[in-house]
């Protein structure tokens, strides 16, 4: 793992706290927001981890998150996007910003 992963932390409804690394952000053009993937902290790299995307706050800059509320995804849409973005990083290990281009 990287040592300067970065990490954010969640806190739940019931101001439960948990600690996620960074897999990365981008920006879609297509949709105008900014999105971050993360996975809870401490799994190893062998471990199958769940990743969960999100929204950043419109004030965020996705090269340097400063935090705030995430925000859900809402729409199939935005989903395939972000499943497009994130199977090209997986492959490859690159962020494709083109991945999720709407035709």
């Amino acid at each position: 793992m990287n040592e300067d992963q970065e990490q954010i932390t969640l806190v739940d409804e019931n101001g439960n706290e948990e600690l996620y690394d960074v897999l990365f952000t981008f920006e879609s053009d297509d949709f105008g927001k900014s999105y971050i993937l993360i996975y809870p902290s401490g799994k190893s790299e062998d471990e199958e981890v769940d990743i969960q995307a999100y929204v950043l706050p419109p004030e965020n800059d996705p090269a340097n998150p400063t935090g705030g509320d995430l925000q859900l995804i809402e729409s199939d849409e935005e989903w395939d996007m972000i499943e497009s973005v994130l199977n090209t990083f997986l492959s490859d290990g690159e962020i494709n910003p083109d991945a999720g281009k709407k035709n």
